[in-house]
């Protein structure tokens, strides 16, 4: 077996998958296109902003990426590279896609607002707060991860540092002549791609080297701006530009597995008991945003419905995006899987991580396209970290949503824009400061997981209210929810058994909310079945 053959299949599936089972997908919500979108409708100039598709594509596309769908198949692939594989496809297909579309679809349909407002209107005012409290903390673990491993990342190859900084320069100067100037946006698109790749030039030849601590603290700064201005100064055309970078490593490394057809040397299957947890539930939880990831509900009903232009566009974007998704999930376990096992392990062990193994194997891939493995390499750490930093921005808006949301009632001083934004950064950046990724990491991508699940509650709990067939999402939402549960209940016994009572006791309040949360979203689905088989 070789990793052209599962690529080729991977990228088969997923074309079919979009004109199908998204096609089915979009017939039973009623994509219309005469429905003004919120995006029109409650214009405001700093997050409800109309985008054409190919941005809000790339906007999208980057923001639920991030270093998931990478560093996810790597660390799951000691397992064996078969059931990463099948997870990843299937799971991509009937679960992740239905989820990120129904995410985006319902929020447009509420509105833009976030999916605890969905939540809210169709099960319960309680359980919606009580989601809104799930989702700052499951934020709070993502903007810790992501701070951790982006400044592990700038630390250990700092022209990386370099060029992402520049990034940053480049996409505010894209969002002013886009929006502010008027700019044709192929005129902005092909300057900023020539400014990204002159940028890593630059980082190459001109690396900023400081301590990975000292760069937690300058990222707290960042995401602080960036999550207080509006979209259009900084995240969605960085997410835009940033998505180039990620369209132009999913590209090469294709052509280069063409070319050189690496071999899989890895076991198909492994052994069903491995260091980081047992097969189940621990693959489904490892490998998140490569299958189906909660924070999507989040970008999608967050940000990403805010931007939405027309609704067919949500077929693409919302649907769509998850399977492309899954095609960097298959390219990042290519690189675990032609390695040995020893590899493997000396790879993780000696290579930085899973990011030094994608790394890697994005340098062997280039290779066969005649550029040098040192700088395939580079890229290669470089497309990780854009797309952490993407992640971890995004993140930090998000939490500043919630929290807005959360407490615009009983606490309105809380619910402004800037103190909300530094409340998130600084839980972030305490719990970042604390521990190791490594360490925080199960937790998180259990919780993320499991507020997968609770997202397809909230759809299902929609869908039901409509009187519409809900199987499609409710299904998924019961497998989401025991592999999640079962995994953080370990959680909990493991960590309190090593005296890390900080995450313990994140994972039992996570469980207690989460079970809160399901009690009243399958109390209102049997209420609105009740309904729906009177009416008939």
């Amino acid at each position: 077996m070789n990793l052209l053959t599962i690529l080729l299949v991977a990228i088969a599936l997923f074309a079919i998958a979009l004109k199908t089972y998204g096609g089915y997908l979009a017939r039973l919500v009623g994509l219309d296109n005469k429905k003004k979108t919120p995006a029109h409708t409650m214009t405001d100039g700093f997050d409800y902003v109309p985008a054409k598709m190919p941005v809000l594509m790339g906007h999208h596309f980057a923001s639920i990426a991030g270093g998931g769908p990478i560093l996810g198949p790597i660390q799951a692939s000691v397992f064996g590279w078969l059931p990463c594989f099948l997870w990843i496809v299937l799971g991509s297909i009937f679960i992740g896609g239905v989820h990120d579309f129904m995410s985006l679809i319902s929020s447009v349909r509420h509105e833009g607002k976030t999916m605890g407002e969905v939540i809210g209107k169709n099960v319960g005012k309680n359980a919606k707060i009580l989601f809104l409290i799930f989702v700052w903390l499951a934020l709070v673990l993502v903007v810790a991860v992501f701070s951790i491993l982006v400044a592990n990342t700038f630390a250990a190859n700092p022209a990386v540092a370099t060029a992402s900084v520049l990034f940053l320069v480049i996409a505010i100067g894209m969002g002013y002549t886009l929006y502010r100037k008027g700019a044709s946006l192929g005129l902005v698109t092909v300057i900023g791609v020539i400014l990204l790749f002159l940028s890593i030039w630059i980082g190459l030849r001109a690396p900023f080297a400081l301590s990975a601590r000292t760069w937690i603290y300058l990222l707290m700064v960042y995401i602080f701006f960036a999550s207080a201005l509006p979209v259009w100064t900084l995240l969605q055309p960085r997410d835009y530009l940033s998505s180039f970078l990620l369209y132009t490593a999913l590209g090469g490394a294709v052509i280069g597995i063409l070319i050189g057809r690496p071999a899989l040397q890895l076991p198909a299957f492994t052994a069903f008991k491995q260091p980081v947890g047992y097969l189940f539930p621990m693959l489904f939880v490892i490998i998140a945003c490569g299958a189906i990831s909660g924070f999507h509900s989040l970008c999608a009903s967050g940000t990403t419905s805010k931007q939405l232009d027309k609704e067919s566009d949500a077929q693409v974007i919302g649907y769509g995006a998850m399977l492309l998704e899954g095609v960097l999930a298959t390219v990042a376990l290519g690189t675990a899987a032609m390695l040995t096992k020893a590899g493997l392990a000396d790879g993780l062990a000696n290579w930085g991580g899973p990011v030094g193994v994608f790394a890697h194997g994005m340098g062997n891939f280039l290779a066969n396209l005649g550029i040098k493995e040192q700088v395939g390499i580079a890229f290669g750490a470089l497309t990780v970290s854009a797309f952490l930093l993407t992640s971890l921005d995004t993140a930090c808006r998000l939490g500043r949503y919630a929290l807005e949301e959360l407490t615009a009632e009983w606490a309105p001083a809380l619910s402004n824009r800037y103190v909300a934004t530094i409340i998130t950064v600084i839980a972030g950046g305490a719990l970042a400061l604390s521990g190791t990724w490594s360490a925080i990491w199960p937790i998180f991508g259990a919780s993320n997981q499991l507020l997968a699940g609770l997202a397809l509650l909230g759809a299902t709990a929609w869908l039901a209210h409509l009187g519409k067939k809900y199987i499609v999402t409710f299904y998924p939402m019961i497998f989401m929810i025991i592999v999640t549960v079962v995994a953080l209940l370990t959680m909990v016994f493991q960590n309190f058994a090593k005296g890390n009572y900080l995450l313990g006791g994140m994972s039992l309040v996570l469980l207690i909310l989460a079970g809160f949360v399901i009690n009243e979203g399958m109390r209102a689905i049997n209420k609105f079945k009740t309904m729906s088989a009177k009416a008939k």
